[in-house]
């Protein structure tokens, strides 16, 4: 009895493992990341996120022990780059794994430090990770090949609806003068054909750095002078400089849309993108009446 006991015992403790490692975990540095990861998975992988609340400041972001409990034992790992997250590096630097896939998102689609890091902006930079991700399930699950790639067409095909409200708008507003207070939704204004003001200003702002008083003037001299015809902000990240510029904007009958570097915790990707745009296109259409 009591060697059959131990038997089951060790039999547990050597089983264990091979369960663990057999699962498939996701962790994603950013939660829009980890949700299309749950879209193309489907329930064959856990999917965790690292950053997931909209109302956080994602620049003071600071990682805890529970951050690199979850990157050890993931199977897959993404983070943005571009400097958006540099902890990420660190962490799975401390946290080694021989079997983690990392999926790098900006070198997907040829992004670098210094430039504008909100990369999921930008139309063509889900499509690549979502490939890459159902990439590196299949290597993770093969015999769940099928599976995975009937899950991306259908969620390549659900983007459909998101490209087409870009193209309407764009349609609509193509050269159109624009601002913003950060440059977050930077490569959605370059899809939208917009004609965006006062970058440097928002880089600086971005960079925590104090925006040159030239760059300032001219950001609240357009605003007076309605020169622009929409101004965009973080609605994450609040600063003195920024709540004086919508307090010029709304003073000046300036429509101001705000945009977040988080997805809300009840929309997916798409709709996400589809409610901003949506809300810009609002925007838009009051001002030009």
């Amino acid at each position: 009895m009591t060697t059959l006991w131990s038997l089951a015992i060790a039999f547990c403790l050597v089983a264990a493992p091979a369960a663990a490692r057999d699962a498939i975990d996701i962790v994603a540095a950013e939660n829009f990341y980890a949700d299309v990861a749950r879209q193309i998975a489907g329930g064959h992988a856990s999917v965790n996120s690292i950053m997931s609340n909209p109302d956080q400041d994602p620049h003071l972001f600071e990682a805890s022990p529970a951050v690199s409990r979850l990157l050890s034992r993931a199977s897959i790992v993404v983070y943005n780059d571009a400097d958006y997250d540099p902890w990420m590096p660190k962490l799975l630097a401390a946290a080694k794994s021989p079997r983690r896939q990392v999926i790098v998102v900006a070198d997907l689609v040829h992004r670098k430090p210094g430039e504008n890091p909100h990369i999921w902006y930008d139309p063509a930079t889900i499509p690549a990770y979502a490939t890459a991700v159902t990439e590196a399930l299949v290597e993770w699950d093969p015999t769940n090949n099928k599976h995975y790639r009937q899950r991306l067409d259908t969620f390549l095909r659900s983007l459909r609806k998101v490209t087409a409200r870009i193209s309407e708008l764009r349609k609509r507003f193509d050269g159109t003068p624009v601002t913003a207070t950060e440059p977050v939704f930077g490569y959605m204004a370059i899809a939208l054909g917009f004609a965006m003001r006062n970058e440097r200003f928002q880089i600086a702002v971005m960079n925590n750095a104090e925006p040159r008083a030239s760059d300032v003037a001219a950001f609240e001299s357009d605003l007076r002078k309605r020169a622009v015809r929409l101004l965009l902000y973080n609605r994450q990240a609040t600063a003195p400089a920024s709540e004086r510029l919508k307090a010029i904007a709304s003073q000046a009958n300036i429509p101001i849309v705000g945009v977040t570097e988080i997805e809300p915790a009840d929309q997916s990707y798409q709709d996400w993108m589809l409610a901003q745009l949506d809300a810009v296109g609002h925007a838009l259409s009051g001002a030009s009446q």
